[in-house]
């Protein structure tokens, strides 16, 4: 669990921190997801690297053993969550799928920024943080994924993620660990 470095153009990719979802039930608590993640938004600001803040609004269309939620969302279900912002020049993408590259413009906007390596964090950890990075690095970005800024409905699911997926996808560490690679 150790990231080697940070590209000189990595970007911060932080999936779902949005009002719906932060307040779920978690493996871990979003709070302490959503302070990693605003330390994190907050260090990549101050050295001009750029934050994307990703929101979801909807679901891919399809059937599903699993049923997806009932009722409609509250009216800031997919707001994002005021301790990360969005502040001047952050991205902001609006998904309709699990991960924040598909049927977004989320790979062009990293690319016109010249960004090589994305930094991921949010929530949930098997489904859109895993989402993210899979298509991260079948985009030819350098993927790391902060572990203690990630978290899941499900501790199993979570586990795989951290333990089986993300090695095989970059790299992995901590918010302190980050925040120092970023000087």
């Amino acid at each position: 669990m150790t990231a080697t470095t940070l590209d000189p153009k990595a970007a911060l990719v932080v999936v779902d921190l949005q009002k719906g979802i932060v307040g779920l039930r978690t493996v871990h608590p979003t709070a302490d997801i959503v302070a990693n993640s605003a330390t994190l938004a907050d260090a990549f600001r101050a050295k001009g690297l750029p934050v994307v803040l990703v929101r979801v609004t909807g679901g891919a269309p399809g059937r599903t053993e699993t049923p997806g939620p009932s009722g409609t969302p509250a009216a800031d279900w997919a707001e994002i969550i005021p301790e990360l912002g969005p502040c001047e020049g952050d991205i902001v993408v609006t998904k309709q799928q699990w991960g924040a590259f598909y049927g977004t413009d989320l790979d062009l906007q990293l690319r016109r920024r010249g960004v090589t390596q994305v930094v991921v964090t949010g929530a949930a950890t098997s489904i859109g943080v895993e989402s993210t990075a899979r298509s991260a690095h079948e985009h030819g970005y350098h993927v790391t994924v902060v572990t203690d800024a990630v978290t899941d409905l499900d501790a199993d699911a979570h586990r795989n993620s951290v333990e089986r997926i993300f090695p095989r996808l970059g790299e992995t560490d901590t918010t302190e660990a980050i925040a120092k690679l970023l000087g």
